[in-house]
């Protein structure tokens, strides 16, 4: 059994942003490339962003601090503490609207 404090390691992750030039820090708490289920907590500094992607499979994001914004195309969602988002099945980014941290969850 693995416990994760995950409010704990976005603090961390919060701080790294901080002191990184990139505005971006991130830390895989279960699974990973070779596994079907991958669990990652991202912090990003308010104006970052994580480029234009997809996923195959199904994907989550669980916000933990801050607010976020989830634009795929025309639409967007604003993702507050406690709000789980269901990415779309189609091209999308996320946005940091104020300095968060999430659960990025993979399913392949």
């Amino acid at each position: 059994m693995t416990k994760v404090a995950l409010t704990a390691l976005a603090g961390e992750l919060l701080t790294r942003v901080h002191a990184t030039g990139s505005g971006r820090a991130a830390s895989t708490v279960h699974g990973g490339h070779d596994r079907s289920l991958r669990q990652t907590v991202m912090a990003l500094r308010q104006g970052e962003h994580i480029h234009e992607h997809e996923h195959p499979g199904e994907v989550t994001l669980h916000v933990l601090h801050g607010r976020v914004r989830l634009i795929a195309g025309p639409e967007s969602w604003d993702g507050l503490p406690g709000d789980l988002l269901v990415m779309p099945e189609r091209r999308h980014r996320v946005e940091a609207v104020q300095d968060c941290a999430f659960l990025f969850t993979t399913a392949r």
